[in-house]
């Protein structure tokens, strides 16, 4: 599994991160987490607003920090 936390860098964009990481590891689910801060590299998602997260090429979460059960429910196949 791939997972992106898409963002500059910011607040938000690394609390993204952090839950991100969390629910990965309580799902006990192997996933590659990757955080992409090049703004085009982010453009070319379709994304224009940050913290976003993708999950496996798929936009999940734009312009806002998403749950831990938000997450949860993405990974969980």
């Amino acid at each position: 599994m791939e997972i992106k936390v898409l963002g500059p860098g910011c607040a938000k964009c690394a609390q993204t991160e952090k839950i991100v990481k969390e629910a990965v590891a309580e799902a006990g689910i192997e996933a590659h987490i990757e955080k992409v801060t090049d703004l085009m590299k982010i453009a070319g998602y379709g994304v224009f607003g940050t913290p976003a997260v993708v999950v496996d090429g798929e936009v999940k979460s734009v312009g806002k920090i998403p749950t831990k059960e938000n997450v949860t429910s993405w990974i969980k196949k």
